[in-house]
C-alpha cells in the first residue's frame, strides 16, 4: 500500500468518526424532548423547540461555513467545528445548575453551530476523497455510522436521562418549592452525559490539530462560485436543497416525536419507547445506509431514492390510520427507508458543480433548517387534535417532495 494510500483511508476513517460524533448527539435530542418537556412543564409545541434550536444553528452558520471552508481549508472547518460542538456539550452543566430553559436551548445552538461546520465539511471531503464514480456509495458508507450512533444514542441516552422520577401525579400532590426542587433533581442529570460527550470530543480535536488531512483539488473555475444566485443556477441543485429541507424536516418529525408518538399511540412506557427507538428505529436506519449502498452497486442513486421515497409515503399513511404496535412497525419502516435519503440528497446535488461546490454544499446544509421550521408544525397539529398520529401527516408531505427529486429533480441541466 503507497503512503499516499494509507493516508487517504486514515483520514476517511477519521472523517467518518465525525459522521458517529454528531449522529449521536443529534439522536439524544428525542430524549430530551420528553424529559425538558416534562421538566419544564412543556407543551408538545414548546419541547419541539429544542429541535428548532438546533437546526435553526444550520441556517444561520451554513454559509459562514462554507467561507471557512473556502478560505482556510477542510482541516480549520473541521477544528472549529468541533471547538464549539465540545463548547455547546459542556454549557449543559451550567444550563442544569441554572435550571432555565432558554439555557438548555443556547447550549443546543452552539452544539448546532459546530455541527453545521462539520456536516459542511465533512459531507464533500467524504464525497470527493477518492473515485467520483463512488461517491454516492462512499458517503452512503461514512453515513452508516450516524445510523450506528442513530441506535445506541437512544438506547445509552434513556438510561442516563431519563431517570426514574416522580410521576405526574406525585408532583401534583407536591408544594410548589417541593416540585421545583423534584424537577431540578431530574433535570440534573443531562450532566454528566454532556460532559463526557465534550471531553471526548476535545480528544477528537486534539487528534484532527496534529493529523494531516490529504488536500481535495478541484477543478479551478474564475467565473464559479461568486455568489448564492451564480451557484443555482444550477436547477438539480435548487431541487436538491428543496429536497434536503424537507428530507431532515421528516427526519427529526420521525425521531424527535418517536417516544411521545409511541407512548400515545401503542401505550409503551418512555424506557420502552426508547428502547424501540434504539433498537429498532436506530437499528432500521443503520442497516437501511448499509444495505443502500450494497443496492446502489446495480440501481441508480436516484431510482433508488425514489423508490425509498414511495415506500416512506405508504409507512406514513399506515402511521396514521393504524393502531397499537402496528404504528411503532410502520415508523421502525419509514427508518429503514429514509437510511440513504441526506447523503443520497447531498451527493446527487452537488453533482458536477466544479468550484460550486463549497458553495452548493453550503446551501444543502443550509436548508438543513427543514428540521427547526417543520417539527413545530407536528407539534402544533398534534396539540391542537390531542392525536400525535395526526402530526405524520408532515413527514407525509416530505415524502412526496423527495420523491419527486428522485424522480426528476436531481437531472444535470448544462448550463450555457
Amino acid at each position: 500500500m503507497s503512503q499516499t494510500s494509507a493516508s487517504t483511508k486514515f483520514a476517511f476513517a477519521m472523517i467518518t468518526s465525525l459522521f458517529f460524533m454528531w449522529g449521536f448527539v443529534h439522536n439524544l435530542d428525542p430524549i430530551l424532548i420528553p424529559h425538558l418537556k416534562k421538566s419544564f412543564s412543556l407543551t408538545t409545541l414548546q419541547s419541539s423547540l429544542i429541535d428548532s434550536a438546533v437546526f435553526i444553528a444550520y441556517f444561520v452558520m451554513a454559509l459562514p461555513a462554507g467561507f471557512i471552508m473556502k478560505k482556510y481549508g477542510y482541516k480549520a472547518g473541521i477544528i472549529t467545528g468541533l471547538s464549539l460542538f465540545a463548547i455547546g456539550s459542556f454549557l449543559f452543566i451550567p444550563a442544569a445548575n441554572t435550571q432555565q430553559y432558554l439555557f438548555f436551548l443556547l447550549a443546543l445552538f452552539i452544539i448546532a453551530c459546530g455541527l453545521t461546520i462539520l456536516e459542511t465539511a465533512a459531507n464533500p471531503y467524504a464525497s470527493l476523497l477518492g473515485d467520483p464514480a463512488t461517491s454516492t456509495q462512499r458517503l452512503n458508507f461514512a453515513q452508516s455510522f450516524n445510523g450506528l450512533a442513530a441506535t445506541m444514542a437512544p438506547i445509552i441516552g434513556a438510561r442516563l436521562i431519563l431517570v426514574e422520577g416522580n410521576s405526574d401525579e406525585a408532583l401534583a400532590a407536591m408544594s410548589e418549592s417541593a416540585r421545583k426542587l423534584a424537577l431540578a433533581s431530574e433535570a440534573a442529570s443531562v450532566k454528566t452525559p454532556y460532559m463526557i460527550l465534550g471531553l471526548v470530543i476535545l480528544v477528537i480535536t486534539l487528534v484532527f490539530a496534529f493529523l494531516k488531512l490529504p488536500e481535495i483539488k478541484e477543478a479551478e473555475n474564475e467565473t464559479a462560485g461568486k455568489s448564492i444566485l451564480h451557484t443555482l443556477r444550477h436547477t438539480h441543485l435548487k431541487w436538491a436543497v428543496i429536497a434536503q429541507f424537507f428530507y431532515v424536516g421528516a427526519q427529526v418529525c420521525v425521531f424527535s416525536f418517536f417516544i411521545l408518538f409511541a407512548t400515545k399511540s401503542a401505550g409503551l412506557t418512555k424506557m420502552q419507547a426508547a428502547d424501540y427507538l434504539g433498537w429498532g428505529c436506530g437499528m432500521a436506519f443503520m442497516i437501511g445506509r448499509f444495505a443502500g449502498t450494497f443496492f446502489m452497486r446495480f440501481i441508480a442513486p436516484n431510482k433508488l431514492l425514489a423508490f425509498y421515497a414511495a415506500m416512506n409515503i405508504l409507512l406514513s399513511l399506515a402511521a396514521i390510520t393504524m393502531t397499537g404496535m402496528a404504528t411503532v412497525y410502520a415508523v421502525i419502516g419509514i427508518s429503514f427507508f429514509m437510511s440513504i435519503m441526506f447523503p443520497t440528497i447531498f451527493d446527487l446535488g452537488i453533482k458536477k458543480l466544479e468550484s460550486d461546490t463549497e458553495m452548493g454544499s453550503s446551501l444543502i446544509i443550509m436548508s438543513i433548517v427543514g428540521g427547526a421550521l417543520l417539527p413545530p408544525i407536528l407539534g402544533y397539529i398534534s396539540d391542537v387534535t390531542n392525536n400525535i398520529q395526526i402530526g405524520y401527516a408532515v413527514p407525509l408531505v416530505c415524502f412526496v417532495v423527495i420523491f419527486y427529486f428522485g424522480w426528476k429533480g436531481h437531472t444535470v441541466k448544462e448550463i450555457s
